[in-house]
């Protein structure tokens, strides 16, 4: 991986990108932001209480993510950044005219992202907005370079195939 990559993992809440994100960034020596603490307490707020966010409000969101990438990209660090990045237009903040982003999508069917946020505890995105996340979820076309994942597999499967599929050699096995 050159030193100035930064790949943007997106999918659905409950796809894993925390995880895979993070597991990615350690297995690459890259930097690590979890998008989601970006997000200003509202937005979080809102989404506690059940209500699904509109551009309006994620538009700081993204542009603060946005501004994190271009700090790594000045400084010449690689980094790996999780942001559902549902719609092209978010995408299109993040990645824009960013040779070196790249981006990550973490596909699952709704039965199986249903299942995982069932059983998961203390997230602030609840049940209730899964089904306005796959309705919202446009995803990535072939013109936006995805390296594109099945969740189905283990964490440890899903990074190994991003990492087979950007094309990195690593010194160590995921």
């Amino acid at each position: 991986m050159k030193a100035k990559t930064i790949i943007v993992v997106m999918g659905v809440s409950g796809s894993g990108k925390t995880t895979v994100g993070a597991m990615l960034a350690g297995a690459l020596g890259a930097a690590f932001l979890e998008g989601d603490d970006l997000h200003p307490r509202s937005n979080v707020e809102k989404m506690k209480s059940g209500r699904p966010l509109d551009d309006a409000d994620r538009r700081p969101w993204l542009e603060a993510i946005a501004r994190q990438i271009d700090q790594w990209r000045s400084q010449g660090v690689a980094g790996v950044v999780t942001c559902s990045a549902l719609k092209r237009a978010y995408r299109d903040i993040l990645i824009g005219n960013r040779p070196e982003v790249r981006l990550v999508y973490l596909r699952g069917s709704h039965d199986l992202i249903h299942q995982r946020m069932a059983a998961r505890h203390e997230h602030f995105m609840p049940l209730g907005l899964l089904d306005s996340q796959f309705t919202t979820l446009q995803e990535p076309g072939a013109d936006e370079r995805p390296v594109v994942v099945d969740v189905a597999g283990s964490p440890a499967e899903i990074v190994a195939e991003i990492i087979r599929q950007l094309g990195v050699r690593l010194t160590a096995p995921v």
